[in-house]
């Protein structure tokens, strides 16, 4: 355990003695130091040979013994720059009082002024330095200046000064950042007698000024009052020509006013009329197109329909016509195979259609009931004998109406005996008319 303890002691101080050389060897300077390396000679860019080097930022490494390292501040050192009595041209003495800002410079070739002058010199010398350089340029300056350029021209002033000043500044290795003069004064009040003329020669100039000014205004007012009358009269000369010009206008324009109103007029008349006209002709258009939609068209549409219909009823009718030309043609043909039977079956079909013609003409005739009254004569049996006995009497007498009316006896024709005869009959009917024996038959019921 202590052999541990011993090695670990041992190794920590190893650690610290190399870090404690290390920070020995290695130099790290800030940017706002110089590090001067001295010990080795080295030869400068314009020639020279020195035994120093210099380092601006950054890191180096140092040989112990051999280098020795020493520090330049490049900070910036404010200072008061004042001299009394200093003549200007004209031999006028002045105070001046201003500041000035230097620092050691970093550039490279004034940077080694200021190692060679100000290495390891408190930046207080350095200031207390610059500060006389700076007053004795001060003075030199003003010897080439007059007290008016000094006060009036301050900054030409400064420039002046810092252009002098800068090559002896530049010579200790230092740069002027800033030289402003403050204040300039004099012991003997040439300034201010220099004020005090041109105060007064400004107060002359501006009552001069003024007086010009004042009688310039009278001049121009009196003008301007002239100037104001002739223009009034020619403003009241013109008012009066421009009231005729507008009069004669405002008639002229009536004039075309009134003309333009009767030519609208009469355009407004032609333009209702010519409107009337075409309305009137979209009227009668209207009225034709409505006559011919409420007569025109539904009477050629009623015509249509029935011509359609006449159309129709005359097909049914030639159609019914040929249907029963055909229906008596064909019962023709039958009767006439029927033979002898024929007439008779013909007849027969016709009866009921007799009978229905005969009673047809009695139709109006109402019979509630029949009263047959006994007479006492019973050679007849009496009346419902006699009602009896007179109905062979109606056959009789129907069939004789029924003969009268379409030559035709029922009677004979019903007789077996006469049927040859009545055949016999028909036929010279037929013949009597013309060939057309359909056209003699009535139809029977079921053509009907």
């Amino acid at each position: 355990m202590a052999v541990l303890l011993v090695a670990g002691l041992t190794i920590g101080f190893v650690v610290i003695f190399l870090i404690i050389i290390l920070n020995s060897l290695i130099i790290i300077c800030p940017p706002n130091r110089v590090a001067v390396i001295s010990g080795r000679s080295r030869q400068l860019s314009d020639g020279r040979t020195v035994g120093y080097r210099i380092l601006k930022g950054g890191r180096t490494v140092r040989i112990p013994i051999i280098e020795k390292v020493s520090w330049l501040d490049l900070n910036t050192i404010p200072l008061e720059v004042s001299v009394t009595n200093a003549y200007s041209r004209g031999t006028i003495p002045l105070n001046v009082q201003g500041i000035a800002n230097v620092k050691v410079s970093s550039k490279e070739g004034v940077l080694e002024n200021a190692a060679e002058r100000f290495l390891n010199v408190p930046n207080q010398n350095i200031g207390q330095i610059a500060k006389e350089t700076l007053e004795a340029n001060l003075r030199g300056v003003l010897a080439t200046l007059s007290p008016e350029e000094v006060n009036e021209d301050r900054l030409k002033f400064s420039q002046q000064l810092i252009n002098e000043a800068d090559d002896d500044i530049k010579t200790l290795g230092l740069d002027l950042d800033v030289m402003k003069i403050q204040n300039v004064t004099d012991d003997n009040l040439y300034l201010e007698s220099v004020g005090r003329k041109l105060t007064a020669d400004v107060v002359k100039q501006a009552r001069v000024a003024e007086a010009n000014r004042e009688s310039e205004s009278e001049q121009a007012e009196a003008k301007a009052r002239e100037l104001a009358q002739i223009a009034q009269a020619q403003a009241d000369r013109n008012i009066v020509e421009e009231q005729n010009n507008l009069r004669v206008r405002t008639a002229e324009l009536d004039a075309i006013a009134r003309a333009k109103e009767e030519e609208a007029s009469v355009a407004g008349d032609i333009a209702r009329a010519t409107a009337e006209q075409k309305l009137e002709q979209q009227r009668i258009e209207l009225e034709r197109r409505r006559l011919e939609a409420d007569v025109v068209t539904p009477a050629r549409a009623n015509l249509e329909a029935k011509q359609l219909e006449a159309q129709a009823q005359a097909a049914k009718i030639v159609e019914d016509g040929k249907a029963q030309v055909d229906v008596f043609r064909r019962l023709t043909d039958q009767y006439q195979l029927a033979g002898d039977d024929g007439q008779r079956i013909f007849v027969l079909n016709m009866l009921p259609d007799l009978v229905d013609k005969i009673v047809s003409t009695v139709s109006n005739v109402s019979i509630d009931r029949v009263a047959v009254v006994d007479g006492g004569n019973n050679h007849n049996g009496g009346g419902i004998g006699a009602l009896v006995a007179q109905l062979p009497a109606a056959v009789v007498s129907l069939s004789e109406q029924i003969e009268a009316a379409t030559g035709i006896d029922i009677l004979q024709s019903m007789r077996p005996d006469d049927i040859n005869s009545g055949a016999q009959h028909g036929q010279d009917t037929q013949d009597t008319a013309s060939g057309d024996t359909v056209s003699q038959l009535p139809a029977p019921p079921s053509a009907g």
